[in-house]
């Protein structure tokens, strides 16, 4: 038997595996942060709700990647701390995040992370490193759609230029 042969969770990670997995951890803690920090600032209950499943999630995938990580002998990257709780009334408003800006920032991270995710998974030679960022990516993707959903219900999404001339038809 091959050193790749078998069961893929006795098999060694890659280098960039390693990369990668540890990359996505660390990004991810960074979000997180960030994440309470906009959940302060936001006023908007349907944004607010979104936030928490934004943050749920990253902390669920953060569970996994760490116990890879942990059980290949890799050291994890550094934990931002907790952002403690305030009341939107306390943030002054020239110092505060808008609804829109925090959507449209969630937004691009989401983008990111698919874009993330695909390459990890495709780069991938362990079966169970690649399933599990291709739930990632599922996940991220129907995510994707709820911010999506919300941007354009509330009127926050600004389109690029849109092409509304088509040529004729003979």
């Amino acid at each position: 038997m091959g050193i790749l042969n078998g069961n893929p969770q006795d098999e060694p990670m890659h280098y960039g595996e390693v990369f990668g997995t540890w990359t996505h951890l660390s990004t991810n803690k960074g979000l997180i942060a960030a994440y309470q920090t906009y959940h302060n600032h936001a006023g908007d209950g349907a944004l607010k709700k979104l936030i928490q499943e934004a943050i749920q999630g990253l902390e669920s995938e953060n569970q996994q990647v760490e116990g890879l990580l942990k059980a290949n002998g890799i050291g994890l990257p550094p934990t931002p701390p907790e952002r403690p709780i305030a009341k939107l009334e306390d943030i002054p408003v020239g110092a505060k995040f808008t609804d829109p800006e925090i959507s449209a920032s969630i937004a691009i991270n989401v983008a990111a992370g698919l874009v993330s995710c695909s390459q990890i998974m495709g780069q991938c030679i362990r079966e169970d490193i690649a399933m599990m960022y291709g739930q990632f990516h599922l996940a991220k993707a129907q995510f994707g759609a709820k911010m999506l959903k919300l941007n354009k219900e509330k009127g926050w999404l600004i389109p690029p230029p849109l092409h509304v001339h088509r040529p004729e038809q003979e």
